[in-house]
């Protein structure tokens, strides 16, 4: 059996590498994905969740704030009664 060749702290010391590397080279952004060959992506993404979350959990990136998860919510909530209000309209015009 093949040796796990990434662990969770290996991502995330993946991703604060690469950050370090391209700040050295002048360049002030953080790591993409197509920065990383593809079993290393894949790695990531199973260890820490979905890109943004990554770079957050390396701390490379703020975490989301509570406001924008409210602001998400409420629009969810505006899209579901919309939706709700369209099948209504609809079904009178039916009638």
């Amino acid at each position: 059996m093949a040796e796990k060749r990434y662990t969770r702290e290996s991502c995330l010391e993946l991703l604060r590498s690469k950050r370090r590397e391209l700040l050295l080279s002048g360049e002030d952004r953080l790591p993409k994905r197509s920065d990383f060959e593809n079993d290393a992506v894949v790695a990531v993404k199973a260890y820490l969740g979905p890109w943004p979350r990554a770079l957050e959990a390396a701390g490379l990136k703020e975490p989301r704030s509570g406001d924008r998860l409210e602001k998400n919510r409420e629009k969810r909530r505006r899209s579901r009664r919309r939706a709700r209000e369209a099948k209504r309209r609809e079904a009178n015009q039916n009638e």
